[in-house]
């Protein structure tokens, strides 16, 4: 019995390389492309709202509206990119091309494969949560000192965003299903969590709801290091998303053992 659930776990610590190099080769010819259109979302709304609902609002949390808003966005941001690479580029690898079942004839194994899906997909959420962090910070609505501590951040929002849309992915029939994900996952996470105005302004029923969502947690470490400011409870915020990356990792991987095997 273990054996057969042995498949579905990571063969040693290094097999995932193979699976994230092999992904970087292919992104790398359309580079440009990608990078633009995972920053295109977030920067428009960093700047409509911004500029345009700043103007009105002023102050929030004594900063203004729109350095309040560039942590929400770069946290987004990697939300969205770590997900939307999981749901639309790791599907297809795995559904239409079965890139995923030519590899898993070397010695690789399903886990392998999963643990390197999971990989690129936090590296391009750092991609996309660095850019904005540098246009934020270079219109000085971040802080240029503190950066390098929001890049932690940043990588395990990605990871464990990517490991809740392979569970995704192990369950969805096709790309249609996808879209039930994004509405009624992501979006309403996006302004539940404090990412768009303070968690504080929701009745306190949906302020204990924000409080089990990721996506609250890593706006929680996101934005005191872009404003320089001390942040707490930080291993808390570290922990739940560590949980979500390591339950839903275990959880896809079994499911999709079951899926390919078929």
């Amino acid at each position: 019995m273990w054996e057969q659930y042995a498949a579905a776990l990571p063969a040693n610590a290094w097999n995932w390389s193979a699976v994230w190099r092999r992904n970087y080769m292919a992104w790398r010819k359309a580079a440009l492309a990608s990078l633009l259109g995972n920053l295109a979302e977030p920067m428009s709304a960093l700047f409509g709202l911004g500029f345009g609902l700043g103007l009105m609002i002023g102050q929030v949390d004594g900063i203004s509206y729109i350095a309040f808003l560039a942590a929400g966005m770069v946290a987004t941001s990697a939300m969205i990119s770590a997900t939307f690479e999981t749901v639309y580029g790791a599907f297809a690898r795995m559904h239409a091309q079965r890139t995923w079942d030519a590899i898993l004839c070397t010695e690789l194994t399903l886990g392998d494969v999963v643990l390197g899906e999971l990989a690129w997909a936090a590296t391009k959420a750092v991609l996309a949560g660095t850019g904005i962090t540098i246009v934020a910070a270079a219109l000085g609505y971040a802080a240029w000192p503190s950066i390098p501590y929001a890049l932690p951040a940043i990588a395990l929002t990605g990871v464990a965003f990517a490991s809740l849309a392979m569970v995704v992915i192990a369950l969805a029939p096709s790309y249609d299903y996808f879209v039930f994900y994004q509405t009624l996952f992501l979006t309403p996470m996006m302004y539940l969590c404090g990412a768009i105005f303070p968690v504080t302004q929701l009745p306190i029923a949906l302020q204990r709801v924000a409080e089990a969502l990721p996506l609250a947690h890593s706006i929680d470490l996101i934005r005191p290091a872009m404003l320089d400011r001390d942040a707490s409870s930080v291993g808390l915020h570290v922990g739940v998303l560590c949980i979500y990356t390591i339950v839903a990792f275990v959880v896809s991987a079994l499911l999709l053992r079951r899926r390919l095997m078929r």
